[in-house]
């Protein structure tokens, strides 16, 4: 029997625990009546430094219900090294882990699937969206367009793939071996390789609280997924360099024929223009340089990506995860 880990990341999330940790709980059940997984199989929350109820809730769901455990961050460390955190604690307990979004906007009934796969041989099992119908004109344009900016810069994603994924243990474990500080798992889980496959499913919408990933933060993500696992960006500069170099020998060809022929005039709007155009590629290229330099620095001081204050669940668990610092 296959002993399974539901790892949900939250950050203010109190309106919607109550009514996510019930359908999350029945789906366990459910899985666990039909033989697929063990019946010490668990749910974790991992608690991202919320400033609201969330973590007394998890607290309380964990002492009515051993089903439930929970991982309290020191402080908010973000979605990515939230995931990391609960997906490495897991990695020691479980066979297999499926991270999912706590507002359940991620059809459950896609966890079968996943299982399914699992108990076939794959390590890897990505929810995948098999239509957009929920989402507004502007959404939908916004989020295909991040995945195909993403691929078109190098950074490959699985299209239609957000973090709602199973890994095995051995996937987690390989998974454990990637020491980037800036963390971007949609990009980093393929390279784990091993054999994966892809569920497909309909994204419902919220039922409770608030999105946690507006415009400007999907765009913070996507470059931030970009510069962590692709140079793609400093290619392109590079080659807008060369192209600059040769229009402006071009121009050097045409501005001697202009003056040997006598036919020089003297033209401050287009000096003012190539000043402008210049200096602004200049500019953009400072800036993405400046953004691989910045991830450099990071990672050269080796900062931990998450840091646990306290985690609730069995005894055992808390015993021989090692992320969990003992008191």
């Amino acid at each position: 029997m296959n002993r399974l880990f539901c790892v949900i990341p939250c950050y203010n999330e109190q309106e919607v625990l109550p009514e996510t940790s019930k359908r999350l709980e029945a789906k366990l059940r459910e899985l666990i009546a039909a033989g697929k997984i063990s019946d010490d199989s668990r749910i974790l929350f991992v608690n991202d430094g919320s400033k609201d109820n969330t973590w007394n809730i998890i607290k309380d769901l964990h002492e009515k219900n051993e089903i439930f455990q929970g991982i309290n961050l020191s402080k908010n460390m973000g979605h990515q090294n939230a995931l990391l955190a609960g997906l490495m604690t897991a990695k020691d307990l479980c066979d297999a882990a499926i991270s999912l979004d706590a507002d359940l906007q991620d059809d459950i009934n896609a966890i079968d699937g996943m299982v399914d796969k699992f108990i076939d041989g794959c390590d890897v099992v990505y929810g995948v969206r098999s239509k957009r119908a929920t989402d507004t004109f502007f959404k939908k344009f916004t989020a295909e367009s991040f995945y195909k900016l993403m691929n078109s810069m190098g950074a490959n994603t699985v299209y239609n793939h957000a973090d709602y994924r199973l890994m095995s243990r051995r996937a987690l474990i390989a998974l454990a071996e990637f020491g980037e500080v800036n963390l971007f798992l949609r990009g980093i889980v393929p390279m784990v390789g091993f054999k994966s496959d892809v569920v497909y499913y309909e994204r419902a919408e919220r039922f409770a609280g608030e999105s946690k990933y507006p415009l400007k933060k999907m765009l913070s993500f996507a470059i931030e997924g970009i510069t962590s696992l692709s140079t793609k960006p400093i290619k392109i500069i590079t080659g807008l360099g060369f192209f600059i170099f040769f229009v402006s020998i071009v121009v050097l060809i045409y501005s001697l024929v202009r003056h040997f022929t006598g036919q020089t005039i003297p033209g401050w709007t287009t000096t003012v223009l190539s000043v402008w155009a210049i200096g602004g590629l200049i500019m953009i290229s400072l800036g993405v340089i400046g953004e691989y330099i910045g991830k450099i620095y990071l990672e050269t001081k080796n900062r931990p990506r998450f840091i646990i204050e306290s985690y609730v669940g069995d005894e055992e668990d808390v015993e021989t995860s090692e992320y969990v610092y003992k008191r």
